[in-house]
């Protein structure tokens, strides 16, 4: 059961931050009435009313006599859902169907029914907006989620600029430069294109499948603002391989100044809410470098809403940012976010790289503003 409500509460915020109806989400999948029912009973329980109502109703339209959750039960569902928004109006005219049944005729809860619908018709709450129309304001993290990029943020980033790069001048990159983009200049936000080969990518998927468990937040428990599966690998030749290459690019230590190389594949409304990758921790992570090692179809984009910045997943690809000041203190403009995958899998790797032994890599600095 916990399970169904994990992933009922993924299709809710699929809904949420993608803005969708019930039957924009069944075009990529087919629920029966009484799983639709279940999802509509989770939003419920998560005071999220307006989605309990648009799925209590798709449930509705889709009931059969094969069904175990029951028109009237959905009719009760639809009126509680719609109070709660607060649309009196719709609640009393499902209040009104509730009554008018025919199965009601000789029911003795008929009465109820009467009652509750005079209660309905006295309330003096106040009538929210249109329940059946999805509220079209939304966090600025949401937006960016939707590929809402400001035009000045794009602006911006078209006048950043591409090169390559040998990672200051390491003799393994002299050869075979490493393809360098600036997608954000402050906090820099580099991307570097072809870092990891498909066999590689394989590699690394094969290892990782079967040890896979739910991935768990700083501290260490379950939570749905991280939503995916993961596992950190230990450091074979394959892994090492990697390890080396991201040491080679950015310049930072990585074999005893690094955490393993942590994997993570999210499936259909597999996210991550905005965090910080720095967990207040004695060797705080200075630096993140996050492969991707998948396309994904919809959805799955690294947004920074402080800075206004959308990263698609591109297969092959890694982003790279520090999540430290050279002060030591936290940039508060790195706060990210995976949105939620919507068509397609996501699966990337994350390297997080630490302080102790940066010392001559990434000096530090005594200025309150480095």
């Amino acid at each position: 059961m916990e399970d169904l409500d994990g992933a009922a509460s993924g299709l809710i915020r699929l809904q949420e931050i993608y803005k969708l109806y019930p039957e924009d989400i069944m075009k990529e999948m087919s629920l029966s009435a009484d799983e639709a029912y279940h999802v509509g009973l989770v939003a419920y329980n998560e005071d999220k009313f307006q989605h309990a109502f648009l799925w209590f109703l798709y449930s509705l339209d889709t009931l059969t006599e094969y069904s175990a959750i029951t028109e009237e039960e959905l009719i009760q569902s639809l009126i509680f859902s719609a109070y709660h928004f607060g649309s009196l109006p719709v609640a009393i005219h499902f209040n009104k169907l509730h009554l008018n049944l025919e199965t009601f005729a000789s029911d003795p809860t008929n009465d109820e029914v009467r009652d509750q619908l005079n209660r309905l018709l006295h309330s003096q709450r106040t009538s929210n907006p249109d329940i059946f129309t999805l509220n079209t304001e939304s966090s600025n993290y949401e937006a960016l989620c939707r590929g809402e990029v400001d035009e000045r943020t794009s602006k911006r980033q078209r006048a950043l600029s591409c090169r390559y790069s040998t990672g200051g001048g390491n003799p393994r990159l002299m050869y075979a430069p490493v393809k360098e983009e600036v997608e954000w200049d402050e906090p820099r936000i580099i991307r570097y294109h072809d870092i990891i080969s498909d066999r590689e990518i394989e590699i690394l998927k094969n290892i990782s499948r079967p040890l896979l468990s739910r991935s768990q937040t700083g501290r260490g428990t379950v939570s749905n603002i991280r939503v995916s599966q993961s596992v950190f690998l230990n450091e074979d030749e394959n892994v090492a391989r990697i390890s080396q290459r991201i040491a080679d690019i950015t310049g930072l230590r990585t074999n005893t100044s690094a955490e393993r190389l942590h994997v993570q594949n999210y499936g259909i409304g597999g996210r991550y809410e905005p965090h910080y990758d720095s967990v207040n921790d004695e060797n705080e992570r200075i630096a993140t470098f996050l492969i991707y090692m998948s396309d994904v179809e919809t959805g799955g984009a690294t947004v920074f809403p402080k800075v206004g910045v959308a990263l698609k997943p591109k297969k092959g690809s890694a982003v790279f940012w520090y999540n430290l000041h050279k002060n030591g203190n936290v940039d508060l403009n790195t706060e990210h976010a995976g949105c939620p995958v919507f068509r397609g899998n996501k699966w990337v790797a994350n390297k997080w790289i630490c302080e102790f032994g940066q010392e001559f890599s990434r000096p530090c600095s005594l200025s309150y503003w480095e």
